[in-house]
């Protein structure tokens, strides 16, 4: 029987990347965030998972507009490392985990979800921005991906992803013996264009944490222009949070917290483990 041991909700953020590829540890804007991971990454390591199933959204890498998939679930041996137009950063593909990929692939449809089934998958920062905070490369631990769209309308509702979160946590629970822990990103406030643009809201962001650890179901049934309106336009991302809580059934036990605002979005991140 498989577990869900643990769930990382983190911002991603393509100003995470160059942080870390530059090595701003010690630069006074970077510095308190670089340290809010170490908790995290120490927790996950010693947690000792033996698969990762990521949550993200597709920054029009793998996906284009013509064809955008609501849910697309990654079953492959490798993730290669998109290239977001300059150049692949120094960083390795991805494992896959192929066996509990086809197993969460036919749960999810036994269950009435219909993803669509990649056998072929380049993941970007979605993934690639926050990934080496929390786990040093190269990474051993296989992972399967699911892409979520939150870009191009109409897009799932935040129940939806809470749902399909809640099915993925069943199909583990049916899967062999297997540690998993659910790591799902996405911008917190932020807004990326318009007379809105540099949009953050803090107190809405730590009211979101909160809500997610003690009482998700409130987040399920706020609609997507009541994200927007609180959050930015993109801040839409953080539904995605809610497949890594509904991953962990009703109760949680917050491990590790931390949030900054200092630029042009909130940077959040919890672990949690099953309560």
């Amino acid at each position: 029987m498989g577990q869900i041991v643990g769930g990382i909700g983190v911002s991603h953020a393509p100003s995470l990347a160059r942080a870390y590829d530059q090595d701003k540890r010690d630069d006074p804007e970077w510095r308190d965030i670089f340290e809010s991971y170490k908790p995290a990454a120490a927790w996950l390591e010693a947690l000792q998972p033996d698969a990762l199933v990521m949550v993200y959204n597709d920054h029009v890498n793998q996906f284009f507009f013509d064809a955008y998939p609501t849910f697309a679930l990654g079953v492959a041996e490798i993730f290669a490392q998109a290239d977001e137009g300059w150049g692949k950063r120094a960083l390795p593909d991805l494992r896959g985990d192929t066996r509990l990929g086809w197993h969460i692939a036919r749960s999810l449809v036994a269950d009435e979800f219909d993803p669509t089934i990649c056998q072929e998958m380049v993941v970007d920062h979605g993934v690639y921005s926050i990934l080496p905070f929390l786990m040093a490369p190269p990474w051993e631990t296989p992972i399967v991906p699911l892409a979520v769209n939150v870009i191009q309308h109409p897009l799932p509702t935040a129940r939806r992803c809470f749902d399909i979160g809640a099915a993925i946590g069943r199909s583990v629970a049916s899967y062999d013996d297997a540690r998993v822990v659910v790591m799902a990103t996405g911008g917190m406030s932020h807004q990326l264009h318009g007379p809105d643009f540099g949009h953050v809201n803090p107190d809405w962001d730590n009211e979101f944490l909160d809500l997610l650890e003690s009482d998700p179901a409130v987040l399920c049934e706020l609609d997507h222009s009541e994200y927007m309106r609180r959050g930015g336009a993109e801040s839409i991302e953080v539904i995605m949070w809610l497949a890594m809580r509904g991953a962990l059934g009703s109760g949680v036990r917050n491990i590790h917290r931390a949030y900054f605002a200092p630029m042009l979005t909130g940077y959040g991140l919890v672990c949690f483990e099953p309560g």
